[in-house]
């Protein structure tokens, strides 16, 4: 079902090697035509991570190891912790706003372990109204759903002033991120990056680390979210944020604040990590007069290649490689709102580029021409290749299925098939009893309201066909997300998905595999994904108010091998059902 890809990624003789016969021996970088894919090398046990030798690990692993096959385990505890509290923030210089925290940082402390390692972060909430519970974004939580951090669905919420300790091995690496999944919390700060330090694509000298771009409202998000809702049930968008930040800063349209700033040292390469982490804007970034070479989609290597612009819509992360070899001088880091996908912002983000032999200052660069599509990058050619499934099941399947793609539903034929017609499905989970919670019960009577489907065989592929319904009141492009797996992108189109003869057109060839993807707005995205990890999993729009509303679906998925939560998670419920007796602020929305 899977086969691993033969790109070379070490040379077992690379002190002997001239850099020359380096570059076209290690596989395709976007800057070179005469790179092969298709070398029959394999990885040298003796090979290191360095500025020149980035697809090695140690170890024999490397950025052609498939991590759904395989990854190492170093023996390795990082150990982090995290407190949720009630703080204020003013990152831009408007003035000070009430947030919710951790650690007191906007965004949170930066997570960072290595590929292999095990992830202990103690979460304690500080909170004296509010619950709260910490998703881990992207992390596929293999074998191991009760620390996916989704109250209501792999959990009950933290009651304030409990603590709880989420444990998990990083068998992926790359960058991401991690956020309350606590209604719109984390649109009031409470998210930070995760890094998860392994091999690349392509070569580069530093890394910078990673750079959040999120909007910003001036009020809470609990304030903005209950005004979305009102203005969807009158067929109008949510309001518009008010600034963008980048690294947490930005000036504001008076001119307060300050902009974020990087140091380039000329002549080298550097690896940022770029991360968006909005609740509801699509974002096009750049840096002026440094094209992006882009190595990672979300936590997925990829074949690079070269842009001036990458469009980040809600949750997707990009690594990318830029070199520092322009005159030396200012540049301008943009994050701008991409009104083509229905996204609306007051202002626009920036922060600044210096290379180390200038005075910083405001710069006067001037921007690329932005993108005028809202659709994902391309192309995604991921560096581990895959073939999906048998794509005459699907072709087959798809046009014996007997549903109406033009209504709302989530439905399956029983095998592989799932599909989600979007309007305005109303997911509802409960609090105090989560969905793992019926796993561990043995009790098949899920409410309606669950939005849940039952996916029972393990090692099958699962397809889903995702289509925003004619007629919705919110016809914009979704930002949809999955727990638990990668999933490959078959396709993505306008209009309504046409069950005999679109499956026919689709990739299965090695696809786009990422976590985070946009469903066209009045379009389809066709997905699909291995069951390998038994578990009750959730897929959404990450479009905070959406989620909220209920824009999300739930799937068990080979229910009878799931993992049940011990003693700790049943401890957890017990002190969330005892607070939410006499809750501060009772649940308003999906819970999500």
């Amino acid at each position: 079902m899977r086969f691993l890809s033969v790109i070379s990624t070490c040379l077992v003789a690379l002190a002997s090697t001239s850099f020359a016969e380096v570059h076209y021996l290690w596989g395709p970088e976007a800057t070179s035509t005469t790179a092969t894919s298709t070398s029959t090398r394999v990885a040298d046990s003796a090979c290191t991570n360095g500025p020149l030798t980035r697809t090695c690990w140690s170890s024999g692993y490397s950025a052609a190891t498939d991590f759904d096959a395989k990854w190492p385990t170093t023996g390795k505890t990082v150990t982090y912790s995290l407190e949720i509290t009630n703080g204020t923030c003013n990152p831009d210089g408007h003035g000070s706003k009430p947030c919710q925290l951790f650690n007191n940082q906007y965004p949170g402390p930066t997570i960072t372990a290595n590929w292999g390692d095990t992830i202990q972060v103690t979460v304690k909430n500080s909170l004296s109204g509010n619950g709260t519970g910490v998703h881990w974004h992207g992390i596929r939580m293999l074998k191991n759903c009760p620390n996916d951090g989704v109250p209501g669905i792999t959990e009950c919420p933290l009651a304030p002033f409990d603590t709880k300790v989420y444990t998990f091995q990083a068998t992926q690496h790359g960058t991401t991120w991690y956020h309350s999944h606590f209604s719109n919390q984390y649109g009031d700060g409470a998210f930070g990056p995760l890094v998860i330090n392994g091999p690349a694509s392509a070569n580069y000298d530093i890394d910078m680390g990673p750079i959040t771009v999120n909007d910003y409202y001036y009020p809470t998000a609990w304030q903005v979210g209950i005004q979305s809702t009102a203005n969807l049930q009158q067929g109008r968008g949510p309001p518009s944020a008010d600034n963008i930040m980048i690294s947490g800063l930005n000036k504001n349209a008076a001119g307060g604040g300050a902009y974020s700033q990087k140091i380039l040292k000329k002549g080298k390469k550097y690896r940022l990590r770029l991360i968006n982490t909005s609740v509801d804007n699509n974002l096009f970034v750049s840096l002026d007069n440094h094209p992006f070479q882009v190595i990672s989609s979300d936590l997925i290597p990829i074949k690079p290649y070269v842009t001036n612009w990458v469009l980040l819509a809600v949750g997707q992360r990009y690594d990318v490689i830029i070199n520092a070899n322009q005159t030396a001088s200012n540049y301008w880091f943009r994050a701008e709102v991409a009104g083509v996908c229905a996204s609306s912002n007051k202002f626009y983000g920036r922060s600044v580029f210096s290379y180390d032999t200038v005075t910083v200052a405001d710069p006067t660069s001037t921007a690329f021409t932005i993108p005028t599509v809202c659709k994902d990058e391309s192309p995604l050619v991921p560096w581990v290749a895959n073939t999906v499934g048998s794509s005459d099941d699907f072709i087959k399947q798809a046009g014996n299925l007997q549903v109406d793609l033009s209504r709302q539903q989530i439905t399956t034929n029983g095998q592989n098939i799932v599909v989600w017609g979007i309007n305005l499905t109303a997911i509802n989970v409960n609090w105090d009893k989560p969905t793992l919670q019926y796993v561990k019960d043995k009790n098949t009577s899920y409410p309606k309201s669950f939005s849940l489907i039952d996916i029972p065989n393990e090692g099958i592929w699962s397809f889903w066909i995702i289509q925003e319904t004619p007629g919705t009141p919110v016809p914009i492009p979704h930002p949809i997300h999955l727990h638990g797996h990668d999933f490959y992108v078959l396709g993505q189109g306008s209009g309504t998905f046409d069950i005999n003869n679109t499956p026919k057109t689709l990739t299965y060839q090695n696809p786009p595999r990422r976590d985070t993807a946009l469903l066209p707005g009045g379009g389809w995205l066709a997905l699909a994904f291995p069951t390998d990890n038994p578990g009750a999993w959730l897929m959404h729009c990450h479009i905070a108010w959406h989620v909220a509303d209920g824009l999300a679906v739930q799937f068990l998925e080979a229910k009878d091998q799931s993992p049940l939560g011990d003693a700790n998670w049943d401890k957890t419920c017990s002190n969330w059902n005892l607070y939410a007796q006499n809750p501060v602020y009772p649940k308003i929305d999906s819970g999500l």
